[in-house]
Parts: structure tokens; sequence; C-alpha cells
């Protein structure tokens, strides 16, 4: 059954082991945000450059000052509208966010819209790495049966939660200004960002007017 898959996820989240599951995009890769060897297999089995940090998952807004600056209005506006779901924000990075994880000045955040991933992070009690599963520049994976055929035995574990129903990546949006940027077209089309911009500018002239 699948909820005797999640547990053994878990499990193997909390000993340092890497997961792959299903999300409401495509399948992920994930492990514990705050295990450096653990994010370093990521990097291994991926074969993802050092150099490029690794987006987040965490189970709900309140998580977000885990490991961003508090985040300014838009970005708060466009959380509260698309999360959970298939918007990444790029975040600055809090403080204390380890450099392994990020040694640019920015994080990428997201909150999935699928239990399967909500229940690891919530029974993990931290955020987990939330990469695709699929080797680095390869398409993204919609499968379990693809991800055995790309990753093989290199994943500790594979939860086969059928295929994921999003079938695109998330859109990616910088947000640490006023005006959020997309840096990557993906399940939420970019007129909607648009027109929720477009709502966010109104309502603050309002406030501005009250």
């Amino acid at each position: 059954m699948l909820q005797e898959q999640v547990k053994r996820g878990i499990k193997i989240l909390k000993e340092g082991g890497i997961v792959a599951f299903p999300t409401d995009t495509v399948y992920g890769l994930g492990a514990d945000a705050f295990n450096p060897k653990a994010v370093g297999r990521i990097y291994e089995v991926k074969k993802r450059p050092r150099h490029l940090p690794l987006p987040l998952l965490i189970a709900d807004i309140s998580q977000m000052t885990v490991v961003a600056q508090p985040p300014p209005g838009i970005a708060l506006f466009l959380a509260r509208r698309f999360w959970p779901g298939g918007l990444t924000l790029v975040l600055p990075k809090a403080a204390s966010l380890p450099l392994y994880l990020t040694k640019s000045p920015t994080v990428a955040v997201r909150v999935p819209n699928h239990w399967v991933c909500l229940t690891l992070i919530q029974c993990l009690e931290k955020p987990i790495i939330g990469t695709s599963a699929n080797l680095s520049g390869k398409p993204s994976i919609l499968t379990a049966d693809e991800v055995k055929q790309q990753l093989g035995g290199k994943v500790d574990f594979i939860i086969d939660g059928g295929q994921c129903s999003g079938g695109r990546e998330s859109t990616i949006v910088d947000v640490r200004g006023e005006v959020p940027v997309i840096l990557r077209q993906g399940i939420i089309p970019k007129r909607e960002i648009e027109e929720s911009y477009k709502e966010y500018c109104e309502a603050k002239r309002q406030c501005v007017l009250l």
C-alpha cells in the first residue's frame, strides 16, 4: 500500500537516505535538507553541478522563515494565492542556511500540493530537498518506473504513487523585489502570475487611499 511506502520513506529520510516520490508536478528526489551527506548524494545521483543550488520543499507558509529572510509583500501574496501548488519562489536566503545548500544569496522554496511529499516533510519536521528525480539535463519524470530506469539503484527508495498528474515542473518566480520575475515557465501560466501581480498592486493602492 502507498501508506506503507510513505512510512518507509519517512524512516529512510530520518536515517539520512534519499527518496524519490510523486509530487503535484513531476517525480521529486528528496533528502533531509539539513543533512550535508544526504544532500551531497543527491548531487552525485543526479550528476548535478555543485554550483547549482537545490530547491527546497516546505509544509506551509510558516516554514518560509526557516530557510529564507522575511519575505516581501509580493512573495506572501503569491504564496497565499498559489500554495500549495506548482509555484517555486526565489527568496533571499536565511543567514543560517548552510553553504552546502546554496552558495548564492537566494533559496528556491515551494509548498507542494501532494499528500505524499507533504507527509514526508511534516513527519521529518524539516524542509526537504525537492529537485526533479532525473539526471541533470534530462527531461523530468512522471512515473516511478522511469525513475528506476534513469536512476536505478542509486536511490535508497522510490515511492510509487502512480503517474504525476501535473506533467510539468513548477513555475519559478524571483520575488526578491516588488516586481516578480519569471525565471522558468512551468505548470502555472505566465498570465496568472501577471494577473496576480496586478491584483497585488491594486490592493496596495486601495490600502494607501484608505
